[in-house]
């Protein structure tokens, strides 16, 4: 019987260690082609490179740990699927899994994801798809006591399907002693944030974005709180944007009265 073809991806870069340890653990379920970032693409959320040259090349980065196929990207992670599925595969992937991101996704944060971004795009092309981030932003994160979880999740993933139009945000605290999992929905949050002015030596103005997430959620069904109490959260998101509850209401607008 033929093992699923798994598209593995991420938007910290192709040698990130989050990358490669979920290289390792798709590699036990299924046949794994890498399609990666060749530098790190942290918080470019949905951009597609439209006014350069996009390139690519065959690379190996860990002989005895690494997929038997993988490739460098110059462009950002939805480039990656978007090459991938177009140009590199010779087949429909079975599922596509991005990350194991260097850090949250959680709550607002899948907005500006990169690692998001890259499941959407294979969600949008009807490929079941997963992201997976790990709330330690350190390059030396460990990323082990969460492998067997990524393997159960991907695995049911491609036993039972996704339902249409969705993709799994999940998000992994960080501790070494995981409760479980929980189904969350998206709690509500924001950044403040402020730009740290500086002056180069040059005499030009240049700015450093900085901020702290603000949690306006106390509601125990969310990925915040699954996460402070040790669970991985899973949070099915869509990638329809309408607000589908907001057309009754705008329909009594007099928007077609002159």
């Amino acid at each position: 019987m033929e093992k699923p073809l798994i598209l593995v991806t991420n938007d910290d870069g192709i040698t990130a260690p989050g990358l490669r340890a979920l290289i390792r653990t798709m590699k036990e379920i299924g046949e794994v082609v890498v399609v990666a970032p060749d530098s790190p693409q942290s918080g470019m959320g949905h951009a597609i490179t439209v006014d350069s040259t996009l390139f690519s090349k065959k690379v190996v980065v860990d002989h005895k740990e690494g997929a038997p196929s993988e490739y460098s990207c110059s462009g950002t992670p939805a480039d990656c699927v978007k090459l991938a599925l177009r140009v590199l595969l010779d087949r429909t992937p079975d599922i596509c899994v991005s990350g194991i991101n260097h850090g949250s996704n959680s709550s607002i944060n899948v907005i500006y994801s990169g690692t998001m971004s890259a499941a959407i795009e294979a969600g949008i092309e009807g490929i079941p798809a997963i992201g997976f981030s790990l709330c330690d932003y350190s390059w030396n994160a460990n990323f082990e006591p969460c492998l067997d979880a990524v393997k159960k999740i991907v695995s049911e993933a491609l036993t039972n399907g996704m339902p249409k139009g969705t993709v799994l945000n999940v998000n992994i605290p960080k501790t070494e002693k995981l409760k479980g999992i929980k189904i969350c929905r998206q709690a509500r949050g924001n950044w403040k944030e402020e730009f740290d002015k500086r002056r180069s030596p040059s005499g030009k103005d240049y700015y450093w974005l900085t901020g702290e997430f603000e949690l306006l959620d106390k509601g125990e069904d969310t990925d915040e709180w699954a996460l402070a109490q040790g669970y991985i959260s899973v949070v099915p998101t869509q990638f329809d944007l309408t607000a589908h509850h907001a057309i009754p209401l705008i329909n009594n607008w007099n928007l077609n009265e002159h």
